[in-house]
């Protein structure tokens, strides 16, 4: 059982070097040459596990906004987006903007391509009781105890274990009759259709819901166009502009080209027969 509460991960950034194009690329604000630290807590885990019992965590970071950083005013940029990422202890996963069953041209890359370090402290909790009813859960969530939820499936076409472990920060219940249901997140879940062996090149952020011991559905998470009326607003800059070129006359070729960011929505849903576990904090 984690503690998301003291779990993190911090690196250092590479030093600052102009983007080729756009003057305020990452919204980074120092001199050429700076690096700064970053420390973010994680959000949620997902593990790839073999039949041998090897496994493969994926570690979603707590949200931030599009910033200016390391800024001493003006701090967020407008138009905002979200920034989150996922990460395995060598590689940065992406994060799918559209539905599962269109393809994205994203890979896995190396943490090192792009940061001058990364580092894991994830905090277990030792000697955590597994709730074995409904009326456990019950009593545990009213006597205020620190409670996760874990919940594994199985890919069928791979034969892998998916196991998803997350902090349970809602939960509804019925203590008559001792049911329950959660539901939390966000939490990420692998496209195995990007597996290649080794590790998959896409996962989608989703929430998770849940009221059995063998059942769970996922809702995930996508990008959408805003309506052509809702535009002039929703892409106003104030401040400092994250598309702003170096040179307006030497534009990025079009693979570089940044977009503004785009709304979400949580749309498509998941569902698997599945062993849940609902954790209590010793």
């Amino acid at each position: 059982m984690l503690d998301f509460t003291r779990s993190f991960i911090t690196w250092t950034t590479n030093p600052r070097k102009p983007h080729p194009y756009y003057r305020w690329d990452g919204g980074f604000v120092g001199d050429l040459g700076d690096v700064y630290r970053v420390r973010m807590q994680v959000d949620s885990t997902m593990d790839i596990i073999s039949p041998s019992g090897s496994s493969i965590t994926h570690y979603l970071n707590y949200p931030c906004r599009a910033e200016l950083t390391i800024a001493t005013e003006q701090f967020f940029m407008i138009p905002s987006g979200e920034w989150r990422a996922v990460f395995t202890r060598e590689h940065g996963v992406p994060i799918a903007r559209g539905p599962s069953d269109v393809p994205e041209p994203v890979a896995r890359r190396p943490v090192l391509e792009r940061y001058a370090d990364m580092d894991f402290q994830p905090v277990t909790l030792p000697g955590a009781e597994r709730l074995l009813d409904g009326h456990a859960v019950n009593e545990a969530t009213q006597s205020g105890a620190v409670i996760n939820g874990q919940t594994t499936y199985r890919d069928k076409a791979t034969g892998l274990d998916i196991r998803v472990e997350f902090p349970i920060r809602l939960m509804n219940l019925h203590p008559d009759s001792g049911k329950f249901q959660l539901c939390c997140g966000p939490v990420i879940v692998p496209d195995m259709a990007t597996w290649d062996g080794e590790g998959v090149d896409r996962v989608f952020l989703a929430e998770v819901a849940l009221s059995q011991f063998d059942y769970v559905e996922f809702i995930l998470r996508r990008e959408i166009e805003p309506a052509e009326s809702e535009k002039e607003w929703f892409h106003q800059v104030r401040g400092r502009d994250r598309l702003e070129l170096w040179d307006p006359n030497n534009p990025p070729p079009q693979p570089l080209v940044l977009q503004r960011p785009r709304p979400h929505v949580y749309h498509e849903t998941w569902a698997f027969d599945s062993e849940n576990v609902i954790l209590r904090a010793p």
